[in-house]
Parts: structure tokens; C-alpha cells; sequence
């Protein structure tokens, strides 16, 4: 059975930081494209942030360039999002997702966490 588990979620004041991690079990990690989306109250889930099964290529939403960085340590088979100068906009529940594809569109089809919540508040 495959398991995706974010960890690293809280409660952080305008313009601190949090790493979020996210660590897979039941499948062939270096295989899939890792990624991260969130999703606010109400709300659709939003492209966060991708990286590649090799590490060599990352892909980020225009909210988050500059200020969030993805890196996936394959021999951990975990992944993870550095996220820095938060603001009260990426308040979300997190959500790590799992492509096989080289591109990452996750969608039913694909493996999903339970998600770790960010909030950003003064």
C-alpha cells in the first residue's frame, strides 16, 4: 500500500518560515514526480511546487518563486518545502501528491497525503 505523510505544518507569524516534509512508503520514490498543492477554506487545491524524479528540474507557482524551494532526498524517500517570508495568503492546508508521470498533473489517479495545515497569523 502506498503512504504519503506531510509533517511540519503550524502556526507562524508574518515572515517567518517552516519546512514541511513529506515521506512516502509503497512505492518506487525515485520513479515519481514529487510535488506540493494547497488548498484554504473553501477553497480549490492550488499548484505549489514540483520537483522531478532525478531532483534536476523544479517548477513553482508565481506566488510562491523566491520565497518557497522544493528538494526530495531520494535515499529517505521523502520530500521536502522550505517556505520562507510566509504571509497570511499561504495560509492552506498542504497537501504532498505523487505522479508517475514526468510532468506533475496529480490527479484521483495519483497518491495524495492527508495534507499538514500552515497557518499565518499575527
Amino acid at each position: 500500500q502506498v503512504q504519503l505523510v506531510e509533517s511540519g505544518g503550524g502556526l507562524v507569524q508574518p515572515g517567518g518560515s517552516l519546512r514541511l516534509s513529506c515521506a512516502a512508503s509503497g512505492l518506487t520514490f525515485n520513479t515519481h514526480t514529487m510535488g506540493w498543492l494547497r488548498q484554504a477554506p473553501g477553497k480549490g487545491r492550488d499548484f505549489v511546487a514540483a520537483i522531478s524524479w532525478s531532483g534536476q528540474s523544479t517548477d513553482y507557482a508565481d506566488s510562491v518563486k523566491g520565497r518557497f524551494a522544493i528538494s526530495r532526498d531520494n535515499a529517505k524517500n521523502t520530500v521536502y518545502l522550505q517556505m520562507n517570508s510566509l504571509n497570511t495568503e499561504d495560509t492552506a492546508l498542504y497537501y504532498c501528491a505523487a505522479d508517475h508521470n514526468e510532468h506533475f498533473t496529480p490527479d484521483a489517479d495519483d497518491y495524495w497525503g492527508q495534507g499538514t495545515q500552515v497557518t499565518v497569523s499575527s
